[in-house]
């Protein structure tokens, strides 16, 4: 299946840039800023920009600046965490490229948290050897961190911005990107033709009954990207968050209790208020996410409980406001004073480690498609990511993709110059009056235009199907059967069951954003199963019985 859209959708409006960045969190902030300014680009939000999980990341940033570390340090530490299974060499580009890109960070006028001495503050976090994670807003180092970049990204005369739009297709022709179909604010379908395509779609959190990612998290990139015949690679691999807040009235764990909380001398207690991490490991609570979510649910299944508890009440309330501004203000509103009392928590999905192959330049296995964030993966993670490298991943290697295209266009721009000289700086001149709001631009193009739009099939739509229980039967499946542990036949099991979702989704076209969400989580669930059924050990995240 190429796309999702099929032949009878009508394309109400046209644009046309250089680069077209679908995502605009951190991934897709940094790489825009990193874009040549004689380039026009497009960045593209599901929903609101504080809908994402870059402005929910909660800990920080992972970097070697502290003088009693090194990135040799750094490394380790994440390819311990990944299992072995990193791929060393781009774990070797994020350490030792970190500090500039922190740096950076600074001069953006990020507002990075500062010690006594007017220096950045290094707390430590899960999996971590040393005091290396920097953070802003005490706990809200993504919501601060967003807003700099955006602030200053849409100053940019180059740089465009349009939210509530969603990613339906990735348009090729000739095994090359020649743009994507987008659906926006739900009413009509707009074509975006653009030379280079960068996936910074986000993650996969609603394939499950509970997540710390938003509502949004559909897998769209993703999802798109195999459609259009792109690699991915790892998607086995995903990361459950030991310690999200368990509530008896809201039925869920999608509120995030940061592991630096643990960081900063939180432990972990059953009901009975005592240790059980000690025995596990011999890091305890700042072992590797994997590791803790795992005893913890030995834990509760020891116990029966639904729940442990996190214990920071060594710390003054003075010091729990202005460390974690974030997570006081939400437990103080479910009526725990952190303070005073423990906190209740179990694991929850939060990261995939897996998604879009990309080299390290964010360059996927189709010419003119990059991928950035948590919907690429870059070989960093491994099998389990190592606590706060996940922004870290996005700076870096979004950083990286924009050089890429930088460098791509500069090269052709030397060969037509060659070719017609004088036309470049006429050329040049009339990118940078390209930019436009969605609602100026009026060019249409009828889908007959197109010969990639209209071999499309049609399929017939069913006024009976249910996307709602078929969404809900997918998160169950995957909740039961693809959670902290695994075994092979209940892979097998959902797998058959996922599929014959899919088949009935392929067989019907639904013109609406509830459809693509619908069909986007069943195809990345079907991925994700095929590709943990194809790894027989178990290995970091993913872990058989």
């Amino acid at each position: 299946m190429k796309y999702a859209i099929n032949g009878d959708i009508k394309i109400a409006k046209t644009f046309e840039y250089d680069v077209v960045i679908v995502g605009s969190g951190i991934a897709g902030l940094y790489t825009a800023l990193n874009i040549d300014q004689n380039l026009s680009c497009f960045v593209l939000a599901k929903d609101r920009m504080d809908i994402s999980n870059s402005w929910l990341a909660q800990g920080g940033i992972a970097a070697a600046l502290h003088k009693d570390d090194c990135p040799e340090n750094h490394l380790k530490d994440t390819i311990t965490a990944g299992a072995g299974l990193c791929n060393a060499e781009a774990v070797n580009i994020l350490v030792n490229e970190a500090p500039n890109d922190i740096k950076n960070l600074v001069s953006l006028n990020v507002p990075f948290d500062l010690d006594e001495h007017g220096e950045l503050h290094f707390t430590r976090e899960g999996g971590h050897s040393k005091h290396r994670v920097v953070h802003a807003g005490g706990d809200a180092t993504g919501r601060e961190t967003i807003d700099a970049l955006s602030n200053i990204a849409f100053q940019r005369e180059n740089i465009s911005y349009c939210g509530q739009t969603c990613l339906f297709d990735i348009i090729i022709e000739e095994d090359q990107v020649s743009g994507i179909v987008v659906r926006y604010d739900d009413s009509e379908f707009h074509f975006i033709k653009a030379k280079y395509v960068v996936i910074a779609t986000g993650g996969i959190g609603q394939l499950f009954r509970s997540s710390t990612n938003p509502v949004i998290a559909t897998g769209d990139g993703i999802a798109a990207a195999k459609r259009a015949g792109a690699k991915l690679a790892n998607l086995e691999f995903i990361q459950f968050h030991p310690t999200g807040l368990w509530d008896d009235t809201h039925k869920s764990c999608d509120f995030l209790i940061s592991e630096a909380v643990r960081g900063e001398g939180g432990i972990l207690v059953n009901n009975a208020g005592e240790r059980f991490m000690p025995q596990v490991h011999e890091l305890a609570e700042l072992a590797p996410r994997d590791i803790v979510a795992r005893g913890i649910l030995s834990e509760l299944k020891r116990s029966g409980e639904s729940h442990v508890f996190i214990d920071i009440t060594s710390k003054s309330e003075d010091f729990l406001k202005a460390r974690f501004p974030t997570i006081f203000k939400e437990c103080l509103s479910r009526g725990i004073n952190i303070s005073r009392d423990r906190i209740p928590v179990c694991p929850v999905q939060h990261y995939l480690m897996g998604g879009i192959e990309t080299d390290f330049y964010g360059r996927t296995s189709i010419s003119g498609l990059y991928a950035c964030g948590e919907a690429a993966h870059t070989g960093v993670h491994g099998a389990n990511r190592l606590a706060s490298n996940s922004i870290l991943e996005c700076l870096v290697f979004g950083r990286r993709g924009a050089m890429s295209i930088n460098s791509e266009e500069s090269e052709a721009k030397t060969q037509k110059c060659e070719m017609k000289k004088g036309e470049c700086e006429t050329e040049s001149e009339e990118r940078k009056t390209q930019k436009s709001e969605c609602c100026q631009v009026t060019t249409s193009l009828g889908v007959a235009a197109n010969p990639e739009f209209s071999a499309l099939p049609s399929r017939s739509r069913n006024e009976e199907f249910d996307l709602a229980a078929m969404r809900a039967e997918i998160q169950n499946l995957m909740s039961d059967y693809c959670g902290v542990v695994r075994s092979k036949q209940g892979l097998a099991f959902a797998l058959d069951e996922v599929k014959a979702i899919c088949v009935k989704l392929e067989s019907v076209y639904e013109n609406c954003v509830e459809y693509l969400e619908t069909l986007n989580i069943a195809t990345v669930a079907s991925a994700v199963l095929e590709s943990a059924l194809n790894r027989n050990e178990s290995a970091g995240s993913h872990f058989i019985e």
